[in-house]
């Protein structure tokens, strides 16, 4: 359907009888705390006994800052936090969603100890509760939880960073020792950027490429020892990354091997083991799917992240509303008070957006995080089949790319609404910038997830997700006519599932309510369809066209990097909506369903242009669209510092005292 611009242009919704609901900010906390809060509450109170290394991080040298950041690290071991993700056996809580509950609530604090614990405990243990064996885990994870053992995990190499696939350490099995060999060939293999490296792992998780009897059988994980009594050992050398644009209190630093020996015992060997006569197997044939397979089970570090820049804007906002709710500026009438920063539209338009962005991202990243616990908690006898697994890993990786730059673009726009006091290190902004910007590209540079989503949704239907490569990919894809991808997404149906779910027959985008929340989903759904077959029907035409597999997927791209964007917005929306829809009627959800609509009509609004050259969007209508997210902002605002309190964020982690007051 093509716009009508014929049409009159449409008036603002009527605000007849609209009552503005009455919030109860406890009531709201609780519902974002969910079944974790008093997880989340342990973790807030763990935050203000330490909160004075805010103050002194700005203080402190290096050497003072990293070490107080380890004592908070372990101190918070001891109050049982950090060992929720083990299990009970040793000395864990066994739960995996309440870890993540835990890291994301430290975001509220200083980032460098969330991303100590986030290496101690998610990556290292982690990955030798997950990669490992009973051997492994009797002999680790219990100093591992209590704090005992520090470690770190060596995956990310100076020339390969998001490439895993692709590392150059070697790990060659000796026979005759019964050993494997681990070597750093040159220094592009270096293992770089490792936390918990430069001053306090003992031990390492390193990834390398596994060879036997010169047989390469791709990345695997090795337990490697580094230091001994605080002393680094023979054959292992490192150096310290230096300082960093945030997160200073965290040692980074790189590692090289030489022929360093390690037992055969030391292969993390949950998918994969060699014999001592040096046999090597894997209960998974295929080795694509063998390596992400292991891949997969690292998740939780990437879940967690994008949790983290979700809570770290969430103190941003805080900061930020509660300022604007105070801090006056100009007059706008003959009286001589003048007007609150949040009084005015433009403000009200930079700020609220993002906060309901914030409310619906904390609720995708809350269905995300029990996906994650229902996979990991499965039954031995009755684990998760592939295609939930594969569906966790994409939804973890759309959500950490969107959770992460959402964090960068709220901090940046709230130190700018809040002025010059904005850009004063006391009032924590100079601190949240910092510390999250590199949240986009670590645990996967935000563009190369998005890739992986997009890779997932063009062949899913072919049931080949995982043992497919990028070029693999492409070439399965133009090789198959595109009516099959388009019989897949039935964008050949969607007009007519619209058409039964709204108001307006053929004309559902015109004439259905702007804040009916099918409307809402439709036009989100709609985009992402089309979007998916538009993909896939120039991957053909590019390679018909002569050009090489690689060259069709770099030539679209931009394309891929759009379709896995409004991939995971549509499954935002979808979360909110559906927290929305299971709340009893009152005042909580007429809360919940204003910060929905505002959500929902500023991602649409954000992308009218879009919309409007596809035909699902009048220009009298995006103007509507724009006038009703006007309408909202102004229903937002009495509520809006009430919103923001119910994050919960200690006002020892808020600081800013010259802004709060």
């Amino acid at each position: 359907m093509s716009p009508r611009e014929d049409v009159a242009t449409e008036p603002l919704p009527s605000t007849d009888g609209y009552r503005q609901p009455d919030v109860d900010v406890p009531a709201l906390s609780a519902l974002l705390d969910g079944k974790y809060a008093d997880v989340r509450r342990l973790a807030r109170d763990n935050l203000v006994a330490h909160a004075d290394l805010l103050t002194d991080a700005e203080t402190l040298d290096w050497t003072a800052y990293r070490e107080r950041v380890k004592d908070v690290v372990l101190a918070l071991a001891q109050t049982g936090q950090t060992g929720f993700g083990f299990a009970e056996a040793y000395g864990g809580g066994g739960d995996i969603g309440a870890s993540v509950a835990a890291f994301e609530t430290l975001a509220f604090g200083d980032l460098s100890v969330m991303v100590k614990v986030g290496v101690q405990f998610g990556l290292f243990g982690g990955a030798i509760a997950q990669l490992g064996t009973k051997r492994h885990h009797d002999a680790y994870l219990r100093d591992i939880a209590s704090g005992a053992l520090l470690g770190c995990f060596a995956m990310t190499e100076t020339g390969h960073g998001s490439n895993v696939q692709a590392l150059q350490t070697i790990a060659r099995y000796d026979p005759a020792t019964e050993e494997f060999v681990i070597t750093t060939p040159d220094d592009a293999a270096r293992k770089d950027y490792i936390g918990n490296a430069a001053l306090h792992a003992e031990l390492a998780v390193v990834f390398a490429q596994l060879e036997v009897a010169g047989e390469q059988h791709g990345v695997h994980a090795f337990v490697v020892p580094l230091r001994r009594d605080g002393e680094v050992l023979p054959g292992v050398r490192i150096g310290d990354c230096g300082a960093k644009i945030g997160l200073n209190g965290v040692d980074n630093g790189r590692i090289w091997f030489d022929n360093v020996r390690v037992p055969r015992a030391a292969l993390l060997n949950q998918f994969a083991d060699v014999s001592a006569e040096g046999i090597y197997s894997s209960p998974i044939e295929n080795p694509n799917r063998r390596f992400f397979t292991m891949l997969g089970t690292l998740v939780q570090g990437r879940v967690s992240v994008g949790g983290a820049g979700i809570n770290a804007s969430k103190v941003a906002l805080t900061v930020a509303v509660r300022y604007a709710d105070r801090r006056r500026q100009f007059s706008i009438d003959d009286s001589a008070q003048e007007q609150l920063l949040l009084d005015y539209g433009q403000h009200q338009r930079r700020l609220l957006p993002l906060l309901a962005h914030t409310y619906a991202l904390h609720f995708a990243q809350e269905v995300l995080t029990e996906q994650l616990h229902a996979v990991f908690s499965a039954p031995p006898d009755n684990p998760a089949d592939e295609h939930t697994r594969r569906e966790l890993e994409s939804r973890a990786a759309g959500t950490k790319a969107l959770g992460t730059w959402h964090a960068s673009r709220t901090i940046q726009e709230c130190r700018e609404a809040c002025g010059g006091a904005g850009y004063l290190s006391a009032n924590r902004f100079a601190a949240l910038r910092a510390d999250t910007d590199v949240f986009t590209t670590f645990e996967g540079d935000n563009h190369v997830l998005l890739q992986l989503v997009a890779k997932g949704l063009l062949t899913d239907y072919a049931g080949a997700f995982e043992d497919l490569d990028q070029l693999e990919m492409v070439r399965m894809v133009t090789g198959m006519a595109v009516e099959t991808i388009l019989e897949k997404t039935a964008v050949h149906t969607l007009f007519e599932r619209i058409r039964d779910a709204l108001p307006g027959g053929d004309q559902w985008d015109s004439e259905a309510g702007l804040l009916d929340s099918r409307y809402h989903q439709a036009m989100l759904r709609f985009r992402e369809e089309h979007q998916l077959s538009g993909v896939a029907r120039r991957l053909k035409s590019a390679t018909g066209s002569g050009l090489s597999s690689g060259e069709a997927f770099s030539r679209v791209q931009p394309h891929v990097m759009a379709l896995a964007h409004s991939h995971v917005e549509r499954l935002v929306l979808d979360a909110f909506v559906d927290k929305y829809r299971a709340l009893p009627d009152g005042d909580l959800k007429a809360t919940i369903g204003l910060l929905c609509d505002l959500h929902a009509l500023s991602v649409i609004e954000a992308d009218r242009g879009w919309f409007i050259e596809h035909g699902r969007l009048s220009v009298a209508r995006s103007k509507a669209i724009t006038r009703q997210v006007d309408d909202l902002c102004r229903k937002v605002r009495p509520i809006a510092v009430d919103l923001v309190d119910a994050f919960g964020v200690p006002r020892e982690m808020l600081r800013a005292e010259e802004l709060l007051g």
